[in-house]
């Protein structure tokens, strides 16, 4: 296993985060630093793709993961010839997964330098270089032109948007006239009760652990479409009718082979892994704190699919008229 994070500096910096710390230091600074620290945790637990999917019985995490990828293709109608913006594209898994599947062209657009640098070496190994780039750029200061992109989606990452209308316009901007826009949106659901000090406490770990500002409800996301001048041809929370618990790969009191990781007897290995590391010097001072920040932040994950009050999987298709 290779070095967890890039700088021991981002450790302290990391758990000292705070949702008012992320409005007061600015959003692009915050979310860079969140994820220069938490990248290589992440592949190491999840792979390449950074997202959750719902999940068929006797479905691995991988298939499932795989199928939703497939599914936003088949949705916007990908084929060969297609230049297509992946939105937040983190290291690449589903970019490269896309490409792969459809034929299309998919430019990744990513404000963070090391997951560029890292799914350019991915992309490499993959041998696709010829089907996929990157871009290092804000998403809500996007260098494109207007009328760009045949297709562009998103997934699990205009969450991390300071404002999700400001988002919106600017990909409906670079959106070409008649072609679609689909994501994965985190949201909190219906059931999320602002009065509720427990609902409260679970929403703000969750923010605080994965680098949010504000998480939106799915009624604001779907309000916001329509002011940037979407039209909304469908939009569901994937997670109410999924057959398997799309927090399932985190809970650490669920025994799986396949996902041994996550569970509370890979946590300790990985844990004391870690540990040892740290003190050989061959993972960065304070690593084994933010295995516990990272550790805290998925069991508040689980706790919000549980009651019911979070979705990292609620799916819209919008198009953009034609003028």
């Amino acid at each position: 296993m290779t070095c967890f994070i890039t700088s021991a500096t981002l450790a302290d910096a990391a758990l000292r985060i705070s949702i008012e710390a992320f409005y007061c230091s600015g959003h692009p600074t915050i979310v860079n630093k969140y994820y220069d620290l938490a990248t290589s945790f992440y592949e190491y637990g999840w792979g390449e793709s950074f997202h959750f999917a719902p999940r068929w019985k006797e479905e691995s995490l991988g298939e499932s993961i795989k199928r939703h990828e497939h599914f936003l293709a088949l949705q916007l109608g990908l084929k060969k010839g297609h230049k297509v913006l992946d939105v937040g594209c983190g290291i690449g898994g589903p970019l490269r997964e896309i490409a792969r599947f459809s034929g299309a062209f998919v430019t990744g657009l990513n404000n963070n330098e090391y997951q560029i640098s890292r799914g350019e070496e991915l992309n490499r190994i993959r041998g696709i270089n010829n089907s996929c780039t990157y871009v290092k750029a804000d998403f809500m200061r996007m260098p494109f032109s207007d009328n760009t992109f045949d297709a562009i989606y998103a997934i699990a990452a205009t969450c991390h948007a300071p404002n999700v209308l400001d988002c919106y316009k600017e990909i409906y901007r670079v959106l070409k006239p008649g072609q679609c826009f689909a994501a994965y949106e985190w949201c909190i659901t219906d059931s999320f009760d602002p009065m509720n000090q427990e609902h409260q406490r679970i929403k703000g770990e969750i923010e605080l652990g994965n680098g949010l500002p504000d998480i939106r409800s799915m009624g604001q996301c779907l309000e916001a479409l329509k002011l940037a001048g979407f039209e909304v041809i469908c939009e569901n929370d994937l997670a109410v009718d999924s057959p398997l618990p799309w927090y399932l790969p985190m809970d650490k009191n669920h025994l799986s082979l396949s996902n041994l990781r996550a569970t509370a007897i890979g946590r300790f290995i990985t844990r004391n892994m870690v540990k040892v590391l740290e003190c050989l010097g061959l993972a960065p001072e304070g690593s084994q704190r933010v295995q516990h920040f990272l550790e805290t932040a998925a069991d508040a994950l689980t706790e919000g699919g549980r009651k019911g009050i979070f979705t990292p999987v609620y799916f819209f298709l919008a198009r953009k008229p034609i003028a």
